[in-house]
């Protein structure tokens, strides 16, 4: 049986730490930023895990 394909677009939005959790980056952080205050758009900009009900999926779209 061939390999799974990795999801191009899962492979540019998930990244591994070191510890094997997955990292994402928050959404609504690309425009209309005006109304949004400083603290908001700060704390959007961190890393954030992906949820324990979504990791499968996610894994499955990296192949790993």
């Amino acid at each position: 049986m061939p390999k799974m394909k990795t999801k191009s677009s899962a492979k540019k939005r998930f990244s591994f730490t070191g510890t094997g959790k997955i990292k994402r980056k928050h959404a609504f952080k690309s425009h209309i930023l005006t109304k949004k205050s400083k603290k908001r758009k700060r704390n959007l900009g961190y890393y954030a895990t992906v949820d324990k009900a979504d990791v499968g999926n996610v894994k499955e779209m990296l192949a790993k």
